[in-house]
């Protein structure tokens, strides 16, 4: 029976080749794609990926010796990556990446580091070795915002959903004609900057302010970035009437902070019996390590340390003014050093006699010690009056910009 059923079957397919001649059923093989899988530029359909995140006292070498790669090969990986990829510093709860792969998960195949959104590292563990440093690309977008002001700057920028940071920026551009300090409620701001984003919308900070307009205690006072020296690039910011925002000096040695203490010659203090005790400086509270700027050029005249001052800096920056840096945690200029407005000279301490982390900022007048909130301090050079014309052009498209960007409540 299972004979004769095998011959019928023969017949059958022989009866279904209608020439005559003999054929063969072919049938199509289609290749089936398999769509990579990247992450960080390594194909996840070949490995197995396992994360983890630095903890204290993990290193490079310690993370590869714990997945079965030992000293004698972590030394030749670190011979092949020098030069082009730092592992000496990995950053606390900051996340890496093992590659192992399928075939063999026996050691990891790929190191990578990646310790921000605009960048990351990898590092090839086997066969060929060597490093490399992968920055991802990014795009600059010039936005618009706008706020008026209830208690400060930052909490309003917070308020209205802007990049706070931009607090800053913005404190740089104004910090020689407005006092950040004593903000009203009702002052108002209207900006145009720029902001740098990877991946489309992830932001990786501030890229510059190109035009602003801040309106305090009623007074309005625009600014324009304009290049005031194409043959240095130097870059500086005008109001509409080209006149420079920037003074001699900056109104205070940090980048951003609060007053503490204000210049005061009858300050009692009841630590001493409510005597007088006159305060000659300003203080700028701040966290330890802020770094502590010059606020204006000069060559540093001193740099020491005295038990009252604590670590301390002193700048004359000509002969009519000076300045000094007092309870820094350590300094950073020597005496005879030419420094910069806006240069590092030291970061902020707690030593001397102090009860919390600041910067005592004095001030120097004809060599007397004066408030310099009260002082009316010397304009920076104007802008050369054959750029004058240039600006008068350059301002008009982004003055009427912002005169359109309504204020947000």
């Amino acid at each position: 029976m299972y004979r004769l059923l095998t011959l019928l079957l023969f017949l059958v397919l022989i009866s279904c080749n209608n020439s005559g001649e003999e054929s063969i059923n072919e049938t199509t093989i289609t290749e089936i794609k398999v769509q990579p899988n990247l992450y960080y530029g390594i194909d996840l359909n070949n490995f197995e990926l396992r994360e983890n995140k630095i903890k204290r006292g993990d290193t490079f070498g310690k993370i590869l010796e714990e997945n079965g790669i030992d000293y004698p090969q972590v030394y030749n990986i670190l011979e092949a990556i020098k030069g082009n990829v730092n592992v000496r510093k990995l950053n606390l709860g900051k996340p890496y990446s093992l590659f192992y792969s399928k075939d063999s998960i026996t050691t990891p195949e790929f190191f990578v580091y990646h310790p921000g959104v605009s960048g990351y590292s990898v590092i090839h563990l086997r066969d060929s070795l060597y490093g490399e440093e992968i920055i991802k690309p990014s795009r600059l977008v010039e936005l618009e915002a706008s706020g008026v002001i209830e208690s400060s700057l930052y909490e309003t920028m917070q308020n209205s959903g802007i990049n706070e940071n931009l607090t800053y920026y913005l404190s740089d551009v104004y910090a020689w004609t407005v006092d950040f300090f004593r903000l009203q409620k009702g002052d108002r701001f209207k900006v145009i900057y720029t902001e740098k984003f990877v991946d489309d919308s992830i932001s990786v900070g501030i890229d510059r302010i190109k035009a602003a307009y801040f309106e305090h205690n009623g007074k309005p006072l625009y600014a324009f970035e304009f290049i005031s020296d194409p043959k240095k690039g130097i870059v500086d910011y005008f109001d509409d009437k080209a006149n420079s925002l920037r003074r001699a000096f900056l109104q205070g040695p940090l980048k951003f902070n609060r007053v503490s203490s204000r210049f005061n010659l009858r300050r009692r203090i009841a630590y001493y019996g409510n005597r007088i005790r006159p305060h000659k400086g300003t203080d700028f509270a701040a966290s330890v390590g802020t770094p502590i700027l010059a606020t204006a050029d000069g060559a540093i005249v001193k740099s020491s340390y005295t038990r009252g001052n604590g670590n301390y800096v002193t700048v004359k920056h000509n002969g009519t003014y000076s300045t000094q840096y007092l309870h820094m945690k350590k300094r950073k200029v020597k005496v005879g050093q030419f420094v910069e407005q806006g240069d590092v000279i030291g970061w902020v301490g707690m030593t001397g006699n102090t009860s919390g982390p600041h910067v005592c900022y004095r001030f120097w007048k004809n060599g007397k010690q004066v408030d310099p909130f009260k002082q009316k301090l010397p304009d920076a050079k104007p802008i050369s009056s054959d750029l004058k014309s240039k600006f008068v052009l350059y301002i008009i498209p982004y003055k009427t910009k912002l005169d359109c960007i309504p204020f947000e409540i």
